[in-house]
């Protein structure tokens, strides 16, 4: 009796040790999101569970994390930013605070979906879209680009979002492509058109569907959410022509830090955003357009490739100038 008494304590006593050791030894890989917890927890969840990692993460909005990183420099807990946007990407890079991907990581997605220079990568990728009333406007009458919302024929019918992020990417983007003086005259002129404005993104789409406007300038997942409860929305969206500065696609993505201290597991996690099974889950449930080739899109999204011919060429770095965004917003009076 004693001695099984002494081999139960042994082995308690080893069991407790293994655990100790475990518990000290775990890796953990720290975070700083500005994607929104509901998005990304799940799939973060899965991760822990595949890799044994443990991931703290801090949750923010994409333009305030990348300023605290560039306050932080070096001493940065972070060893990821995963970020809504490519501008905000694009200030952390240009300020040399990323490690360079391997080349198995970046050759992954198309070079449309990653840095030129190799320090991040697409995680996920959303577009601007058209969205209308189909009740009220034919597939015929619908611009060809985003200029020509400014016409008199749309007066009064287009809803924006002037506060919302999404859209002052999209303006930032209008700056680089276009340049400054055509995008303020674009500006002015929707204003003086009597376009609507709105604080996000979901209302222009219920706006539609409510009679209040014709058409309206969201991403082009708010519409898909709608379907996905009522196949029957009255609403629908489409794209402008090939290359218009009006089919932004921009991207979440993700950049390691060089100041990491754990950047093996920070490379296992970036590869597991761009597995086929995470990337199934940004397109089937989060509704964004997936990063890599291969994986089936939702029902309602183009494929990648054909997104892809779509959407205007530039370096999307160069949409980190949102500072000089906000000033051309307030200067025109729609903020």
């Amino acid at each position: 009796m004693f001695n099984d008494q002494s081999n139960l304590f042994t082995c308690s006593l080893i069991l407790l040790l293994f655990t100790l050791v475990g518990t000290v030894h775990a890796e953990t890989l720290t975070i700083y999101s500005g994607r929104s917890k509901s998005l990304v927890e799940p799939i973060i969840k899965q991760f822990e569970e595949k890799s044994g990692i443990q991931v703290e993460v801090s949750y923010g909005n994409t333009t305030q994390l990348a300023a605290a990183l560039l306050t932080e420099g070096a001493k940065s807990p972070a060893a990821l930013f995963w970020a809504q946007d490519a501008g905000a990407l694009g200030a952390v890079s240009k300020n040399a605070m990323f490690e360079k991907l391997p080349e198995t990581i970046l050759t992954k997605v198309p070079s449309g979906f990653r840095d030129a220079d190799g320090f991040w990568i697409a995680t996920s990728g959303r577009a601007r879209v058209l969205a209308y009333a189909p009740e009220r406007v034919e597939m015929k009458e619908l611009p060809q680009s985003i200029f020509d919302l400014t016409q008199p024929m749309w007066k009064g019918r287009v809803g924006w979002a002037p506060t919302n992020a999404s859209f002052q990417a999209f303006v930032t983007s209008l700056r680089v492509q276009v340049g400054e003086e055509r995008t303020e005259k674009w500006l002015r002129d929707m204003k003086a058109n009597g376009a609507k404005k709105y604080a996000k993104n979901t209302p222009i789409i219920e706006a539609l569907a409510a009679g209040e406007i014709d058409v309206g300038l969201p991403n082009h997942y708010y519409l898909l959410r709608f379907k996905s409860k009522d196949a029957n929305f009255p609403v629908a969206q489409t794209f402008f022509k090939a290359s218009d500065p009006g089919n932004l696609v921009n991207i979440a993505g993700v950049g390691m830090l060089k100041s990491s201290k754990n950047k093996e597991a920070a490379l296992k996690f970036v590869e597991f955003l761009l597995s086929a099974k995470a990337q199934q889950y940004f397109t089937s449930d989060v509704f964004e357009y997936p990063a890599i080739e291969g994986v089936t899109p939702h029902t309602n999204l183009l494929p990648l490739s054909e997104l892809l011919q779509l959407a205007p060429t530039f370096n999307l770095n160069d949409m980190d100038d949102l500072d000089g965004t906000v000033k051309l917003l307030r200067r025109v009076e729609i903020l």
